[in-house]
């Protein structure tokens, strides 16, 4: 990797302004691998240089992959003059930096949620052609049948005429639930598809990604980064 300015890495985490920066090399607050950084201008490259700001590691890594256990209510958006999306559930230093969530969960539906600012890994997680599996837990009003389990496994056209991949359906819980693995994510798709087979759903949570699984002990609405095997099992599969 190419080498960079400090200044201009430091203020890339959103923890600063680049004249913030500026004025804590002054006062000599910063260090590259031990050794104070006297000018912003200076280069390092961010893969063999570990920054120190006021005694504190700083992650000056290009992009930032999170995990976000979503709650119902909060919109899967960058921003919203009305409602609250999913970007203010995270500090100001991260709502800096140009995020945005891979795949957009339903403003009632929870579940898991990765945050980014990697362009071309979002894309490749939401393309068809990748073939990346997303599972989802639904409560259905009803109970599945193998019929729908059939018709879902077939590939179903939808009343609007969006002809749906196949996927996998799984009844637990007495059919009165199921699991549904897709690997596209049009509008509403996995509700219309249970609509459609006469069992609308009341409940509905996502619980992967590829290799990518909700951590359990993530509550609603918190977040954390990905670990080093999440980050390469996701890029893994692409």
């Amino acid at each position: 990797m190419a080498e960079e300015r400090v200044d201009k890495l430091l203020s890339s985490t959103g923890h600063w302004s680049r004249k913030e920066v500026k004025e804590l090399i002054k006062r000599g607050c910063v260090k590259a691998n031990g050794v104070t950084v006297h000018k912003p201008e200076e280069k390092y490259s961010v893969e063999h240089t570990v920054f120190l700001v006021h005694g504190q590691v700083v992650d000056c890594q290009p992009y930032v992959y999170l995990m976000l256990h979503k709650p119902a209510g909060v919109l899967s958006a960058t921003e919203d003059r009305d409602q609250e999306t999913v970007l203010d559930l995270l500090p100001e230093y991260l709502r800096r930096r140009k995020l945005f969530p891979v795949g957009r969960l339903d403003k009632d539906t929870e579940g898991l949620l990765l945050i980014t600012d990697d362009g071309p890994l979002g894309h490749a997680l939401l393309s068809p052609k990748k073939h990346v599996d997303k599972v989802y837990y639904a409560q259905v009003d009803g109970v599945i049948t193998q019929e729908d389990v059939q018709t879902l496994a077939q590939g179903m056209t939808l009343g609007d005429g969006f002809v749906c991949l196949p996927a996998k359906l799984e009844p637990i819980e007495d059919g009165r639930a199921c699991l549904v693995t897709l690997q596209e994510g049009k509008y509403h798709q996995v509700k219309r598809m249970l609509a459609a087979c006469g069992k609308p759903v009341v409940y509905l949570k996502r619980l992967s990604m590829g290799t990518l699984e909700l951590d359990r002990q993530l509550k609603k609405g918190a977040w954390r980064p990905l670990t080093i095997h999440e980050l390469e099992g996701l890029k893994g599969k692409l």
